[in-house]
């Protein structure tokens, strides 16, 4: 049994990456150990859509993936009759802070073409019912005096109107897949992948249970699973970017009322949080890496503790509530726990190896389901240009993006880069 291209990992990047090369003309198969698509990090994510990046590259990516969520349907060319994910737009703010601050992102903004506003702190409290605009930067653990002391400043924010959320990230990867298996790819759940077959180039894929797929392409999309497969095909030596699994948690509460009829996304590195509404009048908590939290690294992602913990949960909630004085912490954790693949600089690697039909997509967990769309294109181009003896290490492919016209240089998520001095070291990139 053989294939064209075995992509591993039936995430959204997977299935994104399966639909563009089946697509562009590739027999794919699609292999992941879990039962379902989408099942592994997909399935934990808050699925937020914005455009604060630290890099041109990542900027341009996000507005152009937040084109094609705004026009799902199109995107996946499905029959009609599919039960779709759908965008919605609540606008997003990013609360000022000073370890990423406006300056460094907003001429990013303005050669992008992104709308945005910018708030000062009277704007802040007047667009966001409810939130108290105190800057207290930097976060403190919830159990620190500190943490309730006044503050002595305010903030503002900046506003993008086309920010928002996708409602189902599940149901996006499964539609996703679905487009791909109408190109023909095949999806075999439920196989973990033993090793990988190379000569001077890959050769095929082994499976657990015996079973081989012979391909001349295999495409790592594996999550916080990625390391052991680059490991299985003997890649990574040249990698200047590591990538480390970490868990992390998303948590359910209830919206306070200001906020159940006005929701909208926000940002607060100031004290630590994410928050974004969710269907049925609720809120989803996330946390991004403050440096007084213990960062919480797996040596073994299989070792998930997949439930919420309460000293989690309180802490991001705490610091939510801080932000939003209405919001009731309750006393019982609600919510998910999944698994970043986090690179060292929190961007991602979409690149080539050195093991010629070995390609990665990888480094992705936490910040890159807003950009699965364009992934698959991204890998796409790559896989075409190399496979057609042209080195993306000598020649970096430069992206065309169909809905904004941007020129994206893929050299940015190359696998050999200096690290991003720009990035502020947490999810947000």
């Amino acid at each position: 049994m053989g294939a064209d291209v075995v992509v591993i990992g039936a995430g959204v990047v997977g299935a994104s990456v399966a639909f563009e090369l089946a697509k562009a003309g590739y027999g794919v198969v699609v292999v992941d150990k879990a039962a379902g698509v989408g099942h592994g990090s997909t399935s934990a994510s808050s699925a937020v859509v914005r455009f604060n990046f630290s890099t041109a590259a990542g900027v341009d990516a996000a507005w152009e993936s937040r084109a094609c969520w705004e026009s799902w349907a199109d995107h996946l060319e499905l029959p009609a009759g599919h039960d779709l994910a759908r965008y919605v737009r609540t606008g997003l703010a990013m609360l000022d802070v000073d370890l990423a601050p406006r300056k460094t992102y907003l001429p990013l903004f303005d050669a992008a073409g992104i709308p945005y506003e910018e708030w000062d702190s009277v704007t802040l409290a007047a667009r966001v019912p409810g939130i108290d605009v105190g800057k207290y930067w930097p976060p403190k653990r919830v159990d620190d005096d500190a943490f309730w002391k006044d503050a002595e400043a305010t903030l503002g924010a900046v506003y993008t109107p086309d920010g928002g959320y996708v409602n189902d990230p599940q149901l996006a990867a499964r539609n996703l897949a679905d487009a791909a298996a109408t190109r023909g790819a095949e999806f075999r759940l439920g196989r973990e992948v033993i090793g990988i077959d190379r000569g001077e180039r890959v050769t095929g894929v082994r499976l657990a249970g015996g079973e081989r797929l012979a391909c001349a392409i295999v495409v790592n999309a594996a999550g916080p699973w990625s390391s052991r497969v680059n490991a299985l095909a003997g890649v990574g030596g040249d990698f200047t970017v590591g990538l480390r699994p970490m868990r992390q948690e998303v948590h359910h509460v209830p919206a306070p009322e200001p906020l159940r009829t006005k929701g909208m996304c926000f940002a607060d590195m100031d004290l630590g949080t994410y928050v974004r509404p969710e269907t049925g009048g609720g809120l989803l908590v996330g946390g991004t890496e403050p440096e007084c939290d213990p960062v919480q690294w797996l040596d073994d992602p299989d070792a998930l503790n997949p439930n919420p913990t309460q000293a989690v949960f309180d802490a991001q909630v705490t610091r939510a509530a801080r932000r939003l004085p209405e919001l009731a912490v309750p006393n019982r954790a609600r919510g998910v726990a999944g698994v970043y693949d986090v690179a060292d600089d929190w961007t991602p690697i979409y690149d080539q190896t050195d093991l010629p039909g070995f390609y990665v997509a990888i480094g992705t967990s936490g910040n890159q389901f807003k950009n699965a769309p364009v992934v698959g294109r991204f890998l796409a181009a790559i896989v075409e240009q190399v496979e057609n003896g042209r080195s993306h290490d000598e020649f970096p492919v430069r992206f065309r993006a169909p809905h904004t016209g941007a020129e994206i240089e893929l050299a940015a998520f190359s696998r050999r880069r200096p690290l991003n001095s720009g990035s502020s070291g947490t999810v947000m990139g």
